[in-house]
């Protein structure tokens, strides 16, 4: 049942006060549990490059004190009166927006975070209420039903937070063009949060999987730890060259700036190359798409609908995610160490047991 005592409880989170981008516990209140409302309790938060972005004003727009993380893993502590697709107890994700107006052509399509008015992001914008949103780096968050999933109850917390950024990410653009598909080729290019799972997929879809990196020193964990086909140094144009017209779907997930035009040669005629992160600028020769039918496309998160078959689909295949479980403490550090890229392959903070 909805109580009103909800909103004055206090919920402890962490926060940045300025573009130092330097977290330390913040107190604030979260909204009381609205009639189609979710309490959850957090037991868990990836760590995404977002979280670097605006707690560091990276896009000049940064609305402080930001309390980040946008995947959120946790139990239900409390349900509106009208939420009947959860219960207290129950296992929950929440990801990168918790908002949409609900009537548009995208939410009618459950593609919310296309809606036309713009989704409300789940830290960091501004709330129909009028209140500035703040992340899952904190003990418990108040969401619409609408924008909560189910965990599957086998499958560990931990390892749910980082599909509900990094997974879908590469997991919506796949079933969009048809990427799940058995016999199919997939390239990968950069093995980080999202390029680590783009593999996973790959692999549980049945594809024959190509990774491409800068480094040599991830291609024992592409190919052993991770089953990917092949590995190559995208520096070799020699190997870059045998593969040309070899590839039904690229999938780009390296933020560092990168020539496009290679990648586009390996593609097969009608293939398509999907950018999921956001380097600087692309560059790329328009006659490597003319003259053989190519596409590149871009791809955010998904909807709800996909962001639901997603959990259910590494449930069912047990897809875990390979992360390095931290404590709330550690969170500037882990910041750093992500912008160094130095993690494997996704950080995510143990709230339930560090966040005091």
């Amino acid at each position: 049942m909805s109580s009103a005592s909800t909103a004055n409880e206090d919920c402890l989170g962490w926060a940045a006060r300025d573009a130092s981008g330097v977290l330390s516990p913040y107190k604030f209140t979260r909204r009381a549990v609205g009639r189609d409302d979710v309490s959850i309790k957090i037991t868990h938060c990836g760590i995404c490059y977002g979280d670097v972005v605006w707690t560091r004003n990276k896009h000049g727009d940064s609305k402080y004190p930001v309390v980040p993380g946008h995947e959120i893993a946790g139990i239900v502590k409390e349900v509106g009166t009208n939420v009947h697709r959860f219960k207290a107890g129950d296992h929950v994700g929440v990801g990168t927006y918790v908002n949409s107006c609900r009537d548009c052509e995208f939410c009618n399509k459950e593609l919310e975070v296309h809606c036309a008015k713009g989704a409300v992001l789940t830290f960091n914008s501004i709330d129909v209420d009028g209140k500035i949103t703040k992340g899952g780096f904190s003990d418990y968050i108040v969401v619409h039903e609408r924008y909560c999933f189910t965990i599957p109850d086998s499958y560990p917390l931990a390892s749910a937070a980082p599909l509900l950024c990094a997974g879908i990410t590469v997991y919506a653009p796949m079933m969009r063009h048809k990427m799940n598909e058995p016999g199919k080729s997939l390239g990968v290019i950069g093995l980080g949060g999202l390029g680590h799972m783009a593999v996973k997929f790959g692999k549980a879809f049945g594809l024959n999987v190509t990774v491409f990196s800068t480094s040599i020193s991830k291609k024992e964990e592409a190919l052993s730890l991770l089953g990917a086909d092949k590995f190559v140094v995208s520096s070799d144009h020699e190997e870059m060259a045998a593969l040309v017209k070899s590839l039904d779907f690229i999938i780009d997930t390296a933020s560092g700036k990168h020539p496009l035009d290679p990648y586009i040669s390996i593609l097969k005629t009608t293939g398509v190359l999907v950018v999921v992160c956001a380097p600087s600028e692309l560059k790329f020769n328009p006659l490597g798409l003319l003259t053989e039918m190519r596409s590149i496309a871009g791809s955010g998160v998904g909807g709800t609908k996909d962001i639901q078959e997603m959990l259910n689909f590494c449930g069912a295949h047990k897809i875990y995610p390979q992360i390095e479980q931290v404590p709330i403490q550690y969170a500037n550090e882990a910041l750093d160490r992500l912008i160094n890229k130095d993690v494997k392959y996704r950080f995510v903070i143990d709230i339930e047991n560090s966040l005091k």
